[in-house]
């Protein structure tokens, strides 16, 4: 299982401007989107950000990676346990 220290290493190699956030379970972000590509790994719990133009659904667990063109409107539901993710823009 990855740690969030080795996740972070990783995501610093390519992503600028990196940080932490958690949720608690059942946590929603409304549909909305970002000027950046998002670069995110999950780092504990589970969330699943849908893709709104095709309704397409994405579980990140520990260790999952995502990344997200600049424009892309997503929404997301944390996981029963919560979640911690980090990311980073580039």
């Amino acid at each position: 299982m990855a740690t969030s220290g080795d996740l972070m290493e990783k995501l610093r190699s390519e992503a600028t401007g990196c940080y932490s956030w958690s949720n608690g379970p059942g946590d929603r972000y409304p549909a909305h989107s970002h000027g950046y590509e998002k670069v995110l790994y999950c780092a504990g719990g589970s969330i699943t950000f849908v893709l709104e133009a095709d309704g397409r659904r994405l579980l990140l667990r520990n260790g999952d990676r995502m990344v997200l063109p600049a424009g892309t409107v997503h929404s997301a539901v944390v996981g029963p346990h919560g979640c911690t993710c980090i990311e980073g823009r580039r």
